[in-house]
């Protein structure tokens, strides 16, 4: 029996949070390994609802071990307010069941006032971001100047680490009229939370290989979703870390042979937060009602996330950037009493018919979505729990969409709890 990785096959917010809750009862081990606290996950679990960023699903979860991989950049306070807020609802985090790879890139003060600046500036130079610090706190990784969790053991360099990281820094502020940032108060905010994460800090890659040999069970959690991903999402308005399924093994020191079986996560129409193409968009009363219905707001910035329909065309390329094996469908039960569904099959771009999105953003601004329509249901289908509890014509909408995404869809959703799920192939058995 397998890995297996989870990642979204949208722009993100497509229901990972229940689904990988759901997964995370028959793994042993939990990772994320891209992305930071700008993702958001709401596990329901009984009557305790869950709203995670940082940590991995699965430390909910007694007896499972939740890891932070290499691949994500890591806000230690946000880290550590998060624990404290799982205490409040009874969920105690040790070095039990977290552990943070000890090479993973810090997010500081400078990163978060950057990304503020940038995402404050004139119309139509912003990206949408979460504002959190995610994106330059990749780009001083990639730079080679971050301050990284194990930096923290070893007080006595980071001055000289923080003086390398504020001459890029200082050197963007003074170009935008602000002041410098003081090393000592850059210097005081690691040593200050240093006590606190130090304790979860691991070599991951060899706790992984641990594991793996051991024949445990790892569910690898991916944030966003794979349309936002820095190369094959809808550059530039994307996030700034890879979210398709390859970054898995980059992201927690794992070969490529350690994965397994990859579950791409698709709501039954499609929703984009911030700034970017989005081919299906509706403006309408339709949209709204979507929206309305699907409690469409970001779980982290409670922003209103945009509503359309079902784009095959952007899931059927996910579905091959990714590896998908199979599909979750999620939400499907918004979609009960309209009278008529659509669903996009292609796009037309300067008069011809295309199959894929363009990478060129231009491009991407022009295609039109070529529509085809589906009857409607009646019936409800929210909280079915087996295919002969579907109305006829939601299964032909779902048996529609494999076809068009060229990929089974393995696991149905119809509402926010759990048990709410119809079964078609267990990843973790496939």
């Amino acid at each position: 029996m397998g890995n297996v990785v989870v990642v979204g096959a949208q722009w993100g917010d497509e229901g990972k949070g229940k689904l990988v809750d759901w997964l995370s009862e028959q793994a042993d081990t939990v990772v994320r390994f891209q992305g930071g606290h700008n993702a958001g996950h709401t596990l329901v679990i009984g009557s305790m609802t869950y709203k995670l960023s940082l940590l991995p699903s699965g430390v909910v979860r007694p007896g499972k071990l939740g890891v932070i991989g290499n691949g994500v950049v890591l806000d230690p306070y946000a880290l550590v307010a998060e624990i404290d807020r799982l205490k409040t609802q009874g969920v105690i985090i040790t070095r039990d069941n977290l552990r943070v790879a000890e090479n993973a890139a810090l997010i500081l003060s400078v990163h978060r006032e950057l990304d503020g600046l940038r995402e404050s500036g004139p119309a139509g130079t912003t990206i949408g971001t979460t504002k959190r610090g995610i994106g330059p706190a990749y780009e001083d990784k990639v730079g080679r100047r971050a301050i990284r969790l194990m930096d923290l053991a070893e007080p006595e360099t980071l001055p000289a680490r923080v003086d390398r990281l504020l001459l890029h820094h200082n050197a963007l502020r003074r170009g935008a009229g602000l002041a410098e940032f003081d090393a000592s108060v850059v210097i005081k905010e690691l040593t200050d939370i240093a006590p606190r994460v130090l304790p979860f800090m691991d070599v991951v890659w060899r706790l992984m290989d641990e594991e793996r040999r051991a024949g445990k069970r790892i569910l690898f959690e991916g944030a966003q979703g794979a349309l936002l991903d820095v190369d094959h999402g809808t550059y530039p308005y994307v996030t700034s870390s890879n979210t398709v399924a390859g970054q898995a093994a980059t992201g927690s020191g794992m070969g490529p042979g350690a994965m397994g079986y990859v579950l791409g996560i698709a709501k039954a129409y499609t929703t984009r937060v911030g700034e970017g193409p989005f081919p299906t968009e509706l403006h309408d009363e339709i949209g709204e009602r979507i929206g309305t219905r699907g409690h469409e707001f970001g779980t982290v910035t409670g922003r209103k996330r945009r509503c359309g329909w079902f784009d095959a065309v952007l899931v059927r390329q996910t579905v091959r950037t990714s590896g998908i094996n199979g599909i979750a469908l999620t939400k499907l039960d918004i979609l009960d009493g309209f009278d008529e569904i659509k669903i996009c099959t292609g796009y037309r771009l300067d008069g011809e018919t295309i199959d894929y999105l363009p990478a060129s953003q231009a491009q991407q601004a022009r295609v039109e979505p070529i529509y085809e329509t589906i009857e409607g249901w009646t019936d409800a289908t929210s909280g079915a729990r087996s295919w002969k509890e579907l109305p006829a014509q939601a299964i032909k909408y779902v048996r529609r969409v494999e076809e068009l995404i060229g990929a089974p869809v393995a696991l149905v959703s119809t509402s926010p709890e759990r048990e709410d799920t119809i079964l078609v192939q267990n990843p973790f058995e496939a």
